[in-house]
């Protein structure tokens, strides 16, 4: 049984890559580190038990990426998907600090795939790991157990007693018993509040009923309530998540990445009222996966159907669940409930608009549309070669944007504009410093390893001195 007397030098809440980041770095420090983990032990990691890639600057090729991507670049890809919603300072510090991510990684005992080629499109961008994000976490909770660090699974910190700003002790839920944490510093690491659906409910209504939660089932927002309602600054609006276009036929939670479709750039989408409601070519997927969720959580009863036939069939990855297949598009549109006659108005109207050029999968092309809108302004080929496939789509929300205020040294910060003596934050619960809307393939992860040695090392600087 743990030792509830004692007062520990930092309390980590939360049980990802964020959070272990954060622990193994203040434990190599020196501190006394323990980690409030609310899932069971078979279920620990959060969200990055679905992981399998950060995104990482490099000047040069290296062991697992190729070419090179500089400072500017990966500010202008970022720049792009927020819409100019960032903190720019806090932004260009993670992309610099990115640099090093891997090998911290690495030397906590995590390995790299060979870069990757094909549809994915991010072998200069992206370094993968070797059995995706579960391989990842067993790796740094190894790490974490030759640290000494005391683990605690089944906990729920329920609250964190502020002072004037000052952490000393966590009320949580230990294995269904009430204990309490004392502690010198805390780093916050426990995610947003995405499977939390009467919170989601609260800007969404009846909407966020039909929300499919696509990681951990813990990420109820209990600490990120209770920071804000003491007086921490919040950041991001409460509105933005991160969510992809999931299939409609996905288990409603913790059903990860293989659950996500990449289908979109290669198919028109059209929603329950058989109308196109975006440009399905507008840049290339890893750019723009992320802003298709909520396009589609938009819609009527948050559904949408990706339309395309036998030529895209290999432009995608192969999703789990196999296409629908007709051999006309009327008999396709009666398979999915939807209004055959406009369905085939549509597609006829699209087919017409399509423009020549060379198709070119994995890059922009000069496939576009014309005269109809939304315009298709990529891979805009007919759709005329049977069978006809369609993928029925579905909101997946990854994380919510809205979390905690921070500095550059992850300290969060009051709602008098002064930053907590030891309270410290890293991961999706202050993420909307830096991801006001929008995504970037690979990021989260970013952000949560910067941040999480940058509070780690903090955390363990304070209570040195």
């Amino acid at each position: 049984m743990p030792d509830f007397t004692r007062t520990w030098d930092v309390l980590v809440v939360g049980g990802g890559n964020a959070a272990l980041s954060a622990a193994i770095t203040a434990a190599q420090a020196g501190a006394s580190v323990i980690i409030a983990e609310h899932a069971p032990k078979t279920m620990r990691g959060g969200n990055s038990r679905h992981t399998r890639n950060l995104r990482a600057l490099h000047p040069a090729p290296t062991d697992v990426l190729t070419d090179s991507y500089l400072e500017e670049e990966y500010w202008d890809d970022l720049l792009r998907v927020t819409g100019g919603r960032t903190d720019e300072a806090l932004a260009r510090m993670t992309i610099r600090a990115s640099q090093h991510a891997p090998g911290f990684l690495r030397d906590c005992g995590v390995v790299f795939q060979p870069s990757l080629s094909g549809t994915l499109s991010l072998s200069r961008t992206n370094a993968f790991f070797l059995g995706g994000g579960k391989a990842l976490v067993n790796a740094l909770y190894r790490t974490a157990e030759k640290l000494g660090i005391e683990i605690l699974y089944d906990t729920e910190v329920q609250e964190i007693l502020l002072e004037e700003g000052f952490a000393r002790e966590a009320i949580i839920s230990w294995r269904g018993f009430p204990e309490r944490i004392r502690c010198k510093s805390v780093i916050a690491s426990a995610g947003g509040f995405q499977a939390n659906r009467e919170w989601l409910r609260q800007y969404w209504g009846d909407a966020a009923d039909n929300f499919q939660i696509r990681g951990t089932p813990y990420a109820q927002g209990t600490v990120l309530k209770n920071l804000l309602a003491q007086g921490v600054q919040e950041v991001g609006d409460a509105t933005q998540f991160h969510a992809v276009a999931n299939d409609a036929r996905s288990p409603m939670c913790d059903g990860g990445l293989a659950m996500r479709l990449d289908c979109v750039p290669y198919s028109v989408v059209v929603n329950e009222n058989v109308e196109r409601f975006y440009d399905e070519g507008e840049d290339v997927w890893p750019k723009r996966y992320a802003i298709w969720g909520r396009l589609i959580a938009q819609q009527p009863n948050q559904r949408a159907f990706a339309i395309s036939d036998s030529q895209a069939l290999h432009d995608y990855l192969p999703s789990v669940f196999p296409p629908l297949k007709a051999n006309s598009i009327g008999e396709l549109a009666t398979a999915l409930g939807l209004d055959a006659a406009k369905l085939a108005k549509v597609v006829a109207d699209y087919n017409t608009a399509v423009q020549p050029g060379t198709f070119q999968g994995g890059k922009l092309d000069d496939c576009r549309t014309q005269g109809i809108t939304p315009e298709k302004t990529h891979w805009a080929r007919r759709i005329d070669q049977p069978p006809y496939h369609a993928h029925p789509l579905a909101p997946g929300i990854t994380f919510t944007f809205l979390g905690v205020k921070v500095n550059d040294r992850a300290r969060v910060m009051m709602s008098d504009g002064k930053p907590s003596a030891n309270i410290f934050a890293s991961g999706e619960i202050m993420a909307g410093n830096i991801l006001g809307q929008g995504y970037l393939a690979g990021f989260g992860m970013t952000i949560g390893t910067v941040f999480g040695r940058i509070a780690g090392e903090e955390a363990a600087k304070l209570v040195r001195n």
